[in-house]
């Protein structure tokens, strides 16, 4: 008769701790929170100047609300994406508003400037995030059913996010100097020597041969004539759009989120400096 011998498994290693998952939790709040800001501020900008509203906006208290909404509408889009409650959501919106809500009053009687509003709001709100997220910490995210739709959506995310970033783009269109060419191929080498893939072999060369290449361009706009030089530049980035394409499909070198990002901020930063032109 044969007999099976039960080998002991070791305990599980307890990666995912209670504290932990806390300061994660409060660390992606925040990220999203700064997001929700460098994103919309363009926005409200934009539309400030649109409708005549930009001295209204600059106001401190409307400031402040403004301020509190992008943070708000960053913090509850990644909750959402992450499956947290909408209890837990609706509080921690509530944690934005609160503390600069409170501080009105102060301000408005005239017992507290502009910046200790500002200032005031971002320090209180530091423990109202943390009082929610340790009132909620043992209630696990869960994944929610999505529409196709609205995964597809989700699925291009680095699209949203470099459309967002080049509103003012579509709105003021400039021509970037031409020392902005070199950030390009920067950070392939960058990301590519933090991923380590240059042990297959032509990678790096390749990259070298790109830097090499927008250098080159970049000293060519600097010392050419103004308008030979935007259109140097213009190639430059549109080229660069191309680049990112190519290595998106390859999946080599640069995450393939990032390649989809740096393609598509490439193209309208393109675009818009030959519109500039013309």
């Amino acid at each position: 008769m044969s007999e099976t011998l039960a080998v002991p498994s070791s305990p599980p290693t307890p990666t995912d701790r209670p504290g932990r998952r806390l300061l994660r939790h409060l660390v992606e709040m925040t990220v999203a929170m700064v997001v929700g800001m460098l994103l919309l501020g363009p926005l409200w900008r934009t539309a400030g100047a649109a409708l005549g509203l930009a001295g209204t906006l600059a106001r401190p208290e409307v400031a402040a609300l403004v301020m509190a909404t992008d943070m708000s509408i960053g913090m509850a889009a990644w909750m959402w994406h992450r499956g947290h409650p909408t209890r837990a959501t609706a509080e921690m919106v509530a944690a934005m508003y609160l503390p600069f809500l409170l501080l009105l009053v102060p301000f408005a009687a005239g017992l507290v400037g502009a910046d200790a509003l500002l200032l005031g709001g971002h320090l209180l709100m530091v423990p109202a995030m943390v009082l929610v997220a340790v009132r909620h910490r043992h209630e696990h995210p869960a994944p929610t059913p999505r529409h196709p739709v609205v995964a597809a959506l989700a699925r291009r995310w680095p699209t949203w996010l470099a459309l967002l970033m080049t509103v003012d783009n579509w709105v003021s269109p400039t021509v970037p100097p031409p020392v902005t060419l070199l950030v390009l191929p920067a950070g392939y080498l960058l990301i590519g020597t933090a991923r380590r893939q240059w042990r297959t072999p032509g990678t790096l060369p390749v990259q070298l041969a790109g830097l090499a290449g927008w250098t080159a361009l970049a000293g060519l706009a600097a010392v050419a004539d103004d308008g030979p030089a935007r259109w140097l530049v213009a190639a430059g980035w549109l080229g660069h759009a191309a680049w990112d394409i190519a290595h998106h499909r390859a999946g080599r070198v640069v995450p393939r989120g990032y390649a989809e990002w740096c393609a598509v901020l490439d193209t309208v930063v393109g675009i818009t400096v030959v519109l500039t032109i013309l």
